[in-house]
């Protein structure tokens, strides 16, 4: 069984519902707290083990590609001044180099498609799939235990979420069988089913472990819903041939691609730090009460 060393952030989507800032900075790239969305999704990746973060970007992204880069000036200007905890803090999140690596979507035409852009940069090994505007906040981090799972299983492994039955219209939604390991088998996958018809409550939540043959799948592929190569259904041919597992994430996730979910990450981390909590606590209860 290979190793999963690689993983895919598509990051190359527009932000629409984040206009007029995403005219200037890309939604990735929006802050919470004192850090960038994209950042928590790659410490992920990186307590989960990636050696290889690939990011699919989009024009008027190259604040991406700077951002993981070393900045000389800034480093110096630190070392100068004795910053030496910020100058530690950068030195932890800088990707050694070699380990990022940029490929372009030129044109959107969906995440099947976003995905299959990496297809040279993978190559002929399992990968892990992590969606930039989704931050999973847990102990331990949701990809760490999803490749706990893969090294028991094999073959594909997603992560999901129990939601409420009422919503299952919403999501992609796993059947789910026999327990395999910390996770289990997947017994079919139905995107945004009838409540009535719906397999389960538990829906595919942005973090994905899949292997290569997705990609002459996803190559071929026809548009699906919203005139898109959807990754759903690229996934859902390559059941046929292989086996997929589930692993239930139990922390709590925000989609950073919708307004109110980036307004709950920001307070849920700032609450989370002992130093802002204490500044912030009672502004936002005030707040709340006063609404």
């Amino acid at each position: 069984m290979k190793k999963v060393r690689k993983a895919v952030f598509p990051v190359a989507g527009l932000g629409t519902r984040f206009l007029p800032a995403t005219k200037a900075v890309p939604k990735e790239m929006l802050t919470v707290v004192d850090r960038p969305i994209l950042q928590y999704v790659v410490d992920e990746a990186r307590e989960a083990g990636i050696e290889h973060l690939i990011f699919v970007t989009g024009r008027g992204k190259a604040v991406i590609e700077d951002y993981f880069d070393l900045q000389y000036e800034l480093n110096d200007t630190l070392s100068q001044r004795g910053k030496k905890a910020e100058l530690e803090l950068l030195d932890s999140m800088q990707p050694k180099a070699g380990m990022a690596s940029f490929t372009r979507q030129q044109a959107p035409l969906g995440l099947g498609h976003a995905v299959w852009c990496a297809r040279e940069l993978v190559g002929d090994e399992p990968f892990a799939v992590l969606l930039p505007d989704v931050i999973m906040k847990a102990e331990r981090g949701c990809l760490a235990s999803m490749i706990e799972v893969y090294e028991t299983t094999g073959g594909n492994v997603l992560s999901v979420e129990e939601c409420d039955p009422k919503e299952v219209n919403k999501y992609g939604i796993v059947g789910r069988g026999v327990d395999a390991g910390s996770g289990f088998k997947i017994e079919g996958m139905v995107e945004k089913p009838k409540v009535e018809e719906a397999p389960s409550n538990l829906a595919i939540s942005g973090r994905y472990i899949l292997q290569p043959e997705l990609f002459d799948i996803l190559e071929t592929q026809e548009r699906g819903a919203g005139n898109e190569i959807q990754l759903t259904d690229g996934m859902l041919k390559l059941a046929k041939g292989q086996d997929f597992f589930g692993y239930v994430f139990k922390g709590a996730t925000y989609d950073c691609g919708s307004k109110e979910g980036f307004i709950r990450a920001n307070v849920a981390y700032a609450m989370a730090q002992p130093g802002l909590r204490d500044k912030v606590k009672d502004d936002l209860l005030a707040l709340i009460q006063g609404a």
